[in-house]
């Protein structure tokens, strides 16, 4: 963690804030999108024209808030977004500006998302709850904007944000969501993580929405069990290794139509009701957790040209499920959409 005025300038430092910034992307007038909120969309490659439509993008990604921008010369503003029903990327930066997200805001206007915020260039200062400080590259910060914050950077500052829904880091990790936390963003984990949202950000156009949020789901992962090392809330090392075990377990054998917790328990030999406890600790249940590796699983699959002449029934049951008619209503609650609509945008329909 970190305490109030701690300085987030050291090089390599990751900062992680609490439930974040949601990057609203739907409802954009100046790129056309309307109100998109099941569609997958990004903007063009370029500059937003005017001071004025940067801001009206900027607050509508960002959420009602206070927005003071000061002009030094031509317009160069950079904004540059993409999102699906779930995640969003966008890469914001050179302008001058000071975005205050005060309590009237949130109330009005309350977004329930994280935010990962990937300095590429520049500083910024950051105050949230007691915690204040500068991020600069080599820091990532995640940051609650259902909690008053206040951002200021100038010009020379650019980051690229990746948008995640509040409830998806509930549930993986509910300690993500405590106060302030700090974890090193150049070496292990954290670098991983900063490449993958950079590399995601770079490479964005060409992922159809599957892909896209196959590799979000993935980041979160990454980025939960990262916070679980910055954390005094979370389970003890031990706990942290056994429900690492279970889940990595869990994802090799989510096919297997007979997997359950007393299986699992006998495999790695522990007891079932330790596991559960642990899994209960850790904000969920082995039904749950079998039931959400078996939908990745199956959307895997459904964006994959190699189960092309499988039908969408063959695929549900190939991935655990016994019952297309449950694995159809879990999949569109899981993921927004159907799983016919999977498979047609992973061949390019509309």
């Amino acid at each position: 963690m970190f305490d109030a005025g701690a300085d987030f300038a050291v090089p390599g430092v990751v900062v992680l804030f609490g439930p974040a910034l949601l990057i609203r992307l739907d409802g954009i007038g100046i790129v056309g999108v309307g109100n998109c909120t099941g569609m997958y969309r990004w903007n063009e490659r370029g500059l937003i024209p005017t001071p004025r439509a940067w801001r009206e993008a900027f607050i509508d990604l960002h959420g009602d808030s206070r927005v003071t921008l000061t002009d030094a010369g031509p317009w160069a503003g950079r904004l540059e977004w993409q999102r699906s029903r779930s995640y969003g990327i966008a890469l914001c930066g050179n302008v001058r500006e000071e975005f205050v997200r005060e309590r009237r805001h949130i109330r009005t206007d309350p977004r329930g998302a994280f935010e990962l915020l990937v300095p590429t260039a520049g500083s910024a200062q950051v105050e949230q709850a007691a915690a204040a400080g500068e991020i600069r590259p080599g820091t990532l910060a995640l940051c609650d904007v259902d909690r008053p914050l206040t951002f200021t950077h100038g010009e020379e500052f650019q980051s690229v944000a990746l948008i995640v829904p509040g409830e998806a880091i509930h549930r993986r990790n509910p300690a993500a969501a405590q106060d302030p936390q700090v974890f090193d963003g150049t070496a292990g984990l954290g670098r991983l993580i900063r490449r993958m949202v950079l590399t995601l950000q770079q490479e964005r156009e060409h992922f159809s929405k599957a892909t896209f949020d196959i590799a979000c789901d993935q980041l979160l992962d990454l980025l939960c069990l990262a916070a679980e090392g910055a954390s005094d809330s979370v389970p003890s090392a031990p706990r942290r290794e056994v429900e690492a075990q279970v889940r990595q377990y869990v994802r090799r054998h989510a096919a297997d139509p007979d997997l359950s917790i007393t299986g699992i328990a006998r495999v790695l030999g522990w007891s079932a009701r330790y596991l559960q406890d642990v899994l209960q600790a850790a904000g969920t249940t082995s039904r749950d957790l079998i039931r959400s590796e078996r939908l990745r699983l199956a959307r895997t699959r459904l964006a994959s040209s190699t189960w092309d002449n499988r039908s969408i029934a063959q695929v549900a049951h190939a991935s655990g499920f016994a019952s297309h008619a449950s694995f159809a209503t879990a999949y569109r609650r899981e993921f927004g959409v159907t799983p016919r609509e999977t498979r047609g945008d992973s061949r390019g329909e509309s």
